[in-house]
């Protein structure tokens, strides 16, 4: 069997910001459009996310992966501005999403991803958005949590919920037997970076328990705007977290270079699966339109 290529990148925070009506702008959502005019907007650039995008495309994965916080203050015309988007990284057949925390930013936005961009998150025989939904795409399982809950002024945390983690508990049994490689699209990483308390993911200590005792093949997030792996052991063989920096932040500063993973699954009948790894992005001293391949390791 040929090996199969998953492309994963997260976090375009998509620009420009929409004009906002003075009603809008109330409670968390007043900070975060003020940090947008003021400094975001230079960090997340469109030209920066175009340019990725070519390059992904050019790569001809099988399936593109989204973990998240496609908008920025979760406006309602941010939605209409991210559906647009989508439409141009793939078919909702061929892409798949979960939401981030600026994705429900505001109360008032609560639940606006699920009826903008439900085709780019509905298990196979949905009809409407469920979380955890489960896509089989070639030889995975590409299983979606969101951990999108509005949180306070100055926080960015996630939650799993009980209702969810119960949904993935039964979702996990059910396809034991598969012979489906497991992938979990999160945003929020299952262990937050040092000094990322209050952008944490509350509830990670019961997810990781269970993808631990089910047995897992892989992770998928974002949220933390920069490249990290972390191991975990689980019942079918360790498991690899791994997150990407913003696919649209731009070079220089303290920030991360925009980057994405090109993930390639192979089966093999005796060793289990091979998985490997590319990560393509905008190099430290690359020029702001140079594109380079940055890693390549095996995980598995």
């Amino acid at each position: 069997m040929a090996a199969f290529t998953l492309a994963h990148l997260s976090d375009p925070h998509l620009g420009p910001m929409p004009p906002a009506r003075l009603i809008e702008l109330f409670g968390k959502r007043v900070i975060g459009y003020t940090n947008w005019k003021r400094r975001r907007h230079a960090i997340h650039r469109r030209d920066v996310l175009s340019l990725l995008l070519a390059d992904l495309h050019a790569q001809r994965p099988d399936h593109i992966a989204v973990t998240g916080d496609l908008v920025n203050v979760a406006l309602p015309a941010e939605f209409t501005q991210a559906r647009a988007w989508l439409e141009t990284v793939g078919s909702a057949q061929d892409v798949s999403l979960v939401p981030g925390n600026h994705d429900a930013y505001a109360r008032a936005a609560r639940g606006q991803f699920a009826l903008s961009w439900a085709d780019y998150m509905r298990g196979d025989g949905e009809t409407e958005v469920h979380f955890p939904y489960l896509r089989r795409r070639g030889p995975l399982a590409l299983i979606g949590l969101t951990t999108a809950v509005p949180s306070a002024p100055f926080m960015a945390t996630g939650r799993i919920g009980r209702a969810q983690l119960a949904g993935l508990d039964r979702l996990l049994a059910r396809i034991a037997t598969e012979p489906l490689c497991r992938v979990v699209l999160i945003h929020h990483p299952l262990r937050s970076a040092p000094g990322r308390w209050s952008a944490r993911l509350t509830d990670a200590p019961a997810l990781i328990a269970l993808l631990e005792r089910h047995g897992v093949n892989l992770v998928l997030h974002g949220h933390d705007h920069r490249h990290a792996t972390v191991w975990f052991k689980g019942s079918r063989g360790r498991f690899a977290s791994i997150g990407v920096p913003s696919a649209s932040a731009s070079t220089g500063g303290h920030h991360q270079a925009a980057a994405y993973q090109l993930i390639s699954f192979e089966e093999d009948a005796a060793k289990g699966w091979t998985i490997s790894r590319r990560v393509r992005g905008f190099g430290s001293d690359a020029s702001p339109d140079s594109i380079v391949e940055l890693k390549a390791e095996t995980l598995a």
